[in-house]
């Protein structure tokens, strides 16, 4: 099989949140579109790997003539699903000139004082950037709503408020890409058994994560709702199935792919007359 023709049919659809999706219904050991093998899938984010590094630049040389457009990638999971993968196997093929990260976590003692949104419009990228959110404003509705950190009126009020956040962002310029990644429980038993089998994983081990585990069901409910409430035609969610984690990675690549190719950027015209600085050079 040809590495260009492993994809056999496009992803964006097949992983799109419409109306009547069902988490529980997603394989998570599934590969939607593509029909390789994992020795295809990572020839394929290779050679990936090199045009959204064009893309990327091509962005951010739009935004140094007045081009305001810039792309938002938001990444949720369960924890061990493979955020920090696609943080260093996608995201890392890029500049990082070019590139705002952000990783979300418990608030602090003043983000708490605030709107749940105010400190993520403090992180949010700037024009020719992408954007990355290793988690994101989502936590305010997920383990919020798990652990009743906050009351259920007030995590009702956060949908609509998200929605419309992201509405704004969207009509300001920002593609949003919104990623779940979906592992299955199982797996996750392994990934962290995994963590704690290997002493160079310690560091990444973290108690509270079995703690998180034990809601399960939970979480996948508040899952379930949120994409329910907050997928929509100008920001869908994508449930990209996580537990081959080569698939991942390359199913947020052709997201990201898809997202810059569709802004049809070009190179900004030179603001100098060409011929001229091309004479001036030559007698340099």
């Amino acid at each position: 099989m040809s590495r260009r023709k492993a994809w056999n049919t496009d992803p964006e659809p097949l992983l799109r949140v419409e109306e009547g999706f069902r988490l529980d219904r997603v394989d998570p050991d599934s590969t939607p579109g593509f029909a390789g093998r994992k020795i295809d899938g990572l020839e394929s984010l290779a050679a990936g790997a090199t045009r959204l590094a064009a893309l990327q630049e091509r962005l951010h040389a739009a935004s140094t003539a007045g081009d305001v457009r810039r792309v938002l990638l938001v990444l949720q999971a369960m924890d061990t699903a493979g955020k920090g993968g696609i943080v260093s196997h996608v995201v890392g093929a890029v500049d990082p000139n070019g590139v705002h990260y952000a990783g979300f976590k418990a608030p602090t003692a003043e983000e708490r004082e605030h709107d749940f949104l105010w400190r993520i419009e403090r992180e949010l990228p700037r024009a020719g950037q992408l954007g990355v959110f290793d988690r994101s404003h989502y936590e305010d509705v997920l383990i919020q709503r798990v652990r009743s950190f906050a009351p259920p009126e007030e995590i009702e009020r956060r949908y609509g408020a998200i929605v419309d956040f992201e509405d704004d962002l969207v009509a300001q310029g920002t593609t949003i890409v919104k990623v779940m990644l979906h592992i299955s429980k199982d797996e996750q038993r392994e990934r962290l058994g995994d963590r704690l089998d290997r002493p160079d994983k310690h560091w990444k081990f973290n108690p509270g994560d079995i703690d998180e585990r034990l809601l399960w069901n939970d979480y996948q409910q508040a899952y379930q709702i949120a994409l329910d409430r907050t997928s929509t035609a100008r920001a869908p969610w994508y449930v990209v199935p996580a537990n081959r984690k080569w698939y991942a990675r390359l199913a947020v690549q052709q997201l990201l792919l898809r997202a810059l190719e569709d802004m049809q950027l070009t190179w900004p015209p030179a603001d100098f007359d060409v011929a001229e600085e091309r004479r001036r050079l030559a007698e340099s």
